[in-house]
């Protein structure tokens, strides 16, 4: 396998741009708990082990029950998901599978609902960020 370049090193300012993005998701009133699952479901969703083994970690240490982390993949049938996570899941999964079938109606709403609009614009950066993380990682084949 050849050797990937080291974006952080050759593009040291785009990192900087990216960690000014996590900076301000950092200070966002969205739970930990719901920006932790944003980021385990599309991690797994784009199979991304570096930032997967990174956000369970962190879920843990947010306080979200390991048996709650093993169901993530299949949270639309576990009973272990309440209804404001299972509306961020649903947005999480729509918009990081964006070339499918795009953000449905059903799911924003939904989200919309549980959220309001502030809550839910700072859910929608939560899953952009993350996406843009594990492209990061995924394209630099990134280890720990």
């Amino acid at each position: 396998m050849t050797e990937r370049i080291d974006l952080a090193k050759t593009q040291p300012a785009a990192l900087t741009a990216m960690l000014s993005v996590e900076n301000y998701l950092s200070q966002t009133a969205l739970p930990a708990k719901l920006k932790e699952l944003i980021k385990i479901r599309a991690s797994m969703i784009n199979q991304c082990a570096y930032c997967i083994e990174m956000h369970t970690a962190e879920a843990l240490e947010a306080g979200i029950e390991q048996q709650k982390l093993f169901a993530i993949s299949a949270w639309r049938e576990s009973p272990l998901f309440d209804n404001k996570e299972r509306a961020v899941l649903a947005l999480t999964d729509d918009m990081t599978l964006i070339a499918d079938s795009g953000v449905s109606d059903a799911s924003y709403q939904a989200c919309l609902d549980k959220l309001g609009e502030e809550l839910l614009a700072e859910a929608m950066m939560q899953v952009i960020m993350i996406n843009a993380w594990n492209r990061f990682a995924l394209a630099t084949q990134m280890k720990h």
